[in-house]
């Protein structure tokens, strides 16, 4: 059954890894997990490494920093779950690219009409950027509050919100 999911909290809070336990009890070989991330040093390599230990090795995994939504619709017929991980960090790409926030808020409601029009179970995770301290420079502000929005933006369509707490989730929506 189709369902739009977001997953929240703060880093390291069991997000990634309560998306995966989903994933597996919804139990379909045809799983993508889409990886946003798109800097990589030493130190992300290690971390990227344990990601994809913790995940089945039969899931395709994907890397995609700014173009979610063609990956969804080129999904259409081979895939009936997918893992998007993550929606700040995609905020976080398509707000150095394109350096606007209305073109940011569009790519992110785009990618949100092509989930809700997809027939694929997706599973959001996103961290709760409200919850710190307030940035002490311009761009850092202006990234919070943009990805506050599209956090808002995400948990209106989504079916489903989870708040992930020292690794617990608690059901929001």
């Amino acid at each position: 059954m189709k369902r739009m999911i977001l997953i929240s909290g703060g880093c390291r809070s069991g997000k990634s890894r309560y998306a995966v336990e989903m994933a597996r009890q919804i139990n379909s070989p045809k799983t993508v997990y889409i990886a946003t991330l798109c800097f990589k040093d030493a130190e992300m390599d290690e971390r990227i490494k344990k990601h994809k230990q913790s995940r089945p090795a039969e899931w395709q995994t994907v890397e995609e920093d700014k173009n979610i939504e063609q990956v969804i619709i080129n999904l259409r017929g081979l895939a009936e779950v997918v893992i998007i991980d993550c929606l700040t960090v995609f905020t976080s790409n398509l707000m150095l690219e394109l350096q606007e926030h209305k073109a940011v808020i569009q790519k992110a409601e785009n990618l949100l009409k092509v989930i809700k029009d997809s027939d694929l179970t997706t599973i959001m995770v996103t961290n709760e950027v409200g919850s710190g301290i307030v940035p002490d420079t311009p761009l850092g502000r202006e990234f919070r509050d943009l990805a506050g929005g599209v956090n808002q933006m995400a948990a209106r369509e989504a079916d489903e919100v989870y708040l992930m707490v020292a690794g617990i989730p608690l059901k929001v929506k």
